[in-house]
């Protein structure tokens, strides 16, 4: 799968790079939140330069109307930041219709692409300008990988094309190969970890994994889904009637470990207006499968068959977690991820992990050293698992 070429190779001596970041960092009132997005970016940006470039970098933020340029959106107070840890000015440019000309060791940030007119729809003559302005390009944000847009797909497409060339970036390359590491030929047995609150947003995704994973582990209200396959009453607890049938074929192609015991609360006790906060403060109490009353809802896999579980983990060889197993923001409905989270960081597994909620819990439970990778892609992770061809890596592939 990995035959792309790859940045650290490329004789960059004297060009100009340009560089497809996700520099999409959270703003408030000018002041960046979190730097964890630009912190990953600055090692690529600084092995550009140490290879004689000048350097071009693209990123999107937010998302704003195209055409229509606002302070809100704009990358400047990121290009204030790069200045300060590249120790260097790093220029904001704002109207790409002006050529740029870069000499070796600068760098240049382009403001929000999705400022621009056809960045969404992959224009081509978006696409072209971006081509021209540089000789090498470079994608290295695997959370966009999955969107066909003009700086994410449509750039590489045209200077391809142009007979210039493209290559991934050392994050994008990253989670390639930490993705095929765990896919394409993983050490068995393998296990995955599925949690959500529909079957239907991750089918393909299970469906997926039932092809290739020993076991499956499924929690929150997927998990619902496949107790009411088994003929359990669920309650008021969420699950899908009309997906009992496809819950039943994936459990007949590997094996789901399903929870024999459930943390619970009764329904009239929670506020889904207030869902996190109302939870805080309602009753709890754990149940096996077959005693849930009607009024009462899963919330958590109870800490005896999370022990379970994790005695699976810890056989496996391979572990690919997506999702918290409960409602792990609220101490009473935590144990279950808590107890998967640590049987992860104590396996002797290759584990990869990816989905925003997932990487929250891992940080929340302090087992961040215990996991082999975490991939920052959340919607481009779960199409790879799903085995959809990302745009951008498959004009870097072809």
């Amino acid at each position: 799968m990995n035959t792309f070429t790859r940045m650290q190779d490329l004789d960059m001596q004297g060009k100009t790079v340009f560089i497809r970041q996700d520099l999409n960092v959270p703003i408030k009132g000018g002041i960046i939140t979190s730097d964890a997005r630009l912190q990953a970016s600055l090692p690529t940006i600084k092995q550009a330069l140490g290879k004689g470039a000048g350097v071009i970098i693209a990123s999107h933020l937010g998302r704003p109307t195209e055409g229509t340029l606002t302070d809100k959106f704009s990358l400047r107070p990121v290009a204030d930041y790069l200045t300060q840890a590249l120790g260097q000015k790093v220029a904001l440019h704002t109207d790409i219709d002006t050529p740029l000309k870069l000499n070796q060791g600068e760098v240049v940030l382009l403001d929000n692409v999705r400022f621009n007119v056809g960045e969404k729809s992959n224009d081509p003559n978006l696409s072209a300008k971006y081509a021209d302005m540089a000789d090498v390009f470079i994608m290295d944000a695997f959370g966009t990988a999955h969107r066909a847009q003009a700086s994410t797909h449509g750039v590489f497409k045209t200077a391809k094309q142009a007979g210039k060339v493209i290559a991934a970036g050392p994050l994008l390359a990253q989670e390639l190969d930490a993705l095929a590491k765990a896919l394409d030929n993983p050490a068995k047995p393998m296990l995955a970890i599925v949690g959500g609150s529909k079957v239907s947003t991750k089918l393909d995704v299970l469906n997926s994994l039932a092809q290739i994973c020993d076991q499956l582990i499924v929690g929150g209200g997927i998990a619902n889904t496949f107790l009411a396959a088994q003929g359990h009453d669920v309650g008021e607890s969420l699950y899908e009637a009309d997906l009992l049938d496809t819950a039943k074929h994936i459990m007949s192609k590997t094996q789901v470990l399903l929870p024999s015991h459930v943390v619970v609360s009764p329904k009239s006790a929670i506020d889904f207006a207030d869902f996190i906060g109302s939870l805080k403060q309602a009753p709890s109490q754990t149940k096996v499968v077959t005693d849930i009353a009607n009024d009462e809802m899963i919330l958590d896999i109870a800490p005896n068959s999370a022990k379970m579980m994790a005695d699976a983990i810890k056989h496996a060889k391979t572990v690919l977690w997506n999702g918290p197993v409960g409602v792990f923001e609220v101490p009473a409905f935590a144990q279950g991820t808590q107890i998967i989270a640590q049987a992860v960081k104590d396996s002797n597994a290759y584990s990869i992990a990816g989905g925003g909620d997932t990487l929250a819990a891992i940080d929340a439970f302090g087992v961040v050293d215990g996991v082999s990778y975490q991939s920052t892609g959340g919607g481009a992770f779960l199409e790879f698992v799903e085995g959809k061809t990302l745009p951008a890596v498959a004009v870097l592939t072809e």
